[in-house]
């Protein structure tokens, strides 16, 4: 029907233009932004699922980071047990060579204290080894890598100091004529702030602070004495025959020193402890039967940090492992993402070339239109 006042015609030609330039748009917003999915609108189910696999890539490849800084952290305990290793051997090679009677008394002398110096190089190494504030080397502590929202690899740190490892130079010890049944339960509680000074010779004093109105068990002394030292001076000594404990303070790298004790709390002043003096703890090479007792103490550490050195090693290997496992998943899952939030530009290229030609013919066809109004006027004439 020709018509003047609606020109329906127009108004269709219009609705489908309307709808050729909505997908042009969607095209054009697609290959601008690489993402088939922009919005929820596109492809609702779908932006749940891409978001729940975005989600799995980014744990994932975290645990992967996670595993990697592990490698590190243990690439540092590794290498500081490297340079432990050289130690011993120089210990084993001077425990050899005092062991022969071709040198002096004063010639074992110089070798003993270079003897001794390693051992307590060892003792600094691992004291100072870290990584981010942790000591593989100097404790017993447990630390689990994430390699996955539910997964660890578990590291468990092993003290490699001097006393660890059975090396320790320690010459003088106090031994507490108190025993208790019970080395975590309260000891004694203090009335005043007090101090308990140790004193080794001429070896550096250790002094440590009691707090008042505090209460005090043998092993809590114990590593208060520790802590202040740096090194395992003291610790609970528990009798096999009795199941009593008493506490021991020892020297290290002290030689056979006179040890005084000083404090006002009672059960822990000088006349409270046994002395001992030239302990059998201690290892010298200072005389040839030392010396041949020293090389089978040394095999035995050897052996003992080979063990946790290759610990350290398989460890590593795991993680790396791992690594290479979540870097495919990830690989895997991103594939899958992609499937499903990616557009297909050859696709979708082909969809915009027809759109482009549908709002083309669309807006040729409404001009077409808008001049049809015109004929009704020439019967008007």
């Amino acid at each position: 029907m020709l018509a003047i006042k609606n020109n329906l015609m127009a108004m269709n030609a219009a609705r489908n233009l309307g709808g050729s330039y909505s997908s042009l748009a969607k095209s054009v917003e697609r290959l601008s932004s690489g993402l088939r999915i922009n919005s929820s609108k596109d492809d609702a189910a779908g932006l749940a699922v891409r978001e729940l696999v975005r989600a799995n890539v980014a744990t994932i490849q975290q645990g992967a980071r996670n595993a990697q800084d592990g490698v590190s952290m243990l690439q540092t305990a590794e290498g500081a047990m490297g340079v432990i290793d050289d130690i011993l051997v120089r210990m084993k090679e001077l425990a050899e060579q005092a062991a022969t009677d071709s040198y002096s008394t004063d010639q074992r002398g110089i070798m003993n204290a270079e003897f001794g110096q390693l051992a307590e190089e060892i003792t600094r190494i691992t004291n100072t080894t870290e990584f981010n504030g942790i000591k593989l080397l100097a404790s017993e502590s447990t630390y689990n890598i994430h390699v996955g929202s539910a997964d660890a690899v578990e590291i468990k740190a092993e003290k490699m100091d001097a006393g660890a490892l059975g090396i320790t130079a320690t010459k003088s010890n106090a031994v507490i004529t108190t025993s208790v049944a019970n080395p975590s339960a309260t000891w004694f509680t203090t009335t005043a702030a007090d101090t308990i000074e140790i004193d080794f010779g001429d070896e550096a004093t250790i002094t440590v602070t009691l707090e008042n109105a505090t209460e005090y068990t043998m092993v809590g002394v114990a590593q208060a004495i520790n802590e202040e030292a740096g090194y395992d001076a003291a610790q609970v000594v528990t009798s096999s025959a009795t199941g009593l404990s008493t506490l021991k303070i020892s020297a290290q790298y002290g030689g056979a020193k006179a040890v005084t004790i000083t404090s006002t709390q009672a059960g822990l002043e000088d006349a409270d402890f046994a002395k001992t003096t030239g302990s059998v703890d201690g290892l010298s090479i200072a005389t040839q039967t030392d010396a041949a007792s020293a090389l089978t103490d040394i095999d035995s550490s050897i052996v003992q940090k080979d063990g946790y050195r290759a610990k350290l090693g398989y460890i590593m290997n795991r993680l790396e492992a791992a690594t290479s496992i979540l870097n495919i998943q990830a690989e895997n899952l991103q594939a899958a993402e992609s499937r499903i939030s990616d557009v297909d530009v050859a696709t979708e290229m082909a969809a915009m070339a027809r759109n482009q030609v549908l709002a083309q013919a669309g807006i040729s066809m409404l001009a077409q239109a808008n001049t049809m109004p015109q004929m009704a006027l020439q019967l008007l004439r």
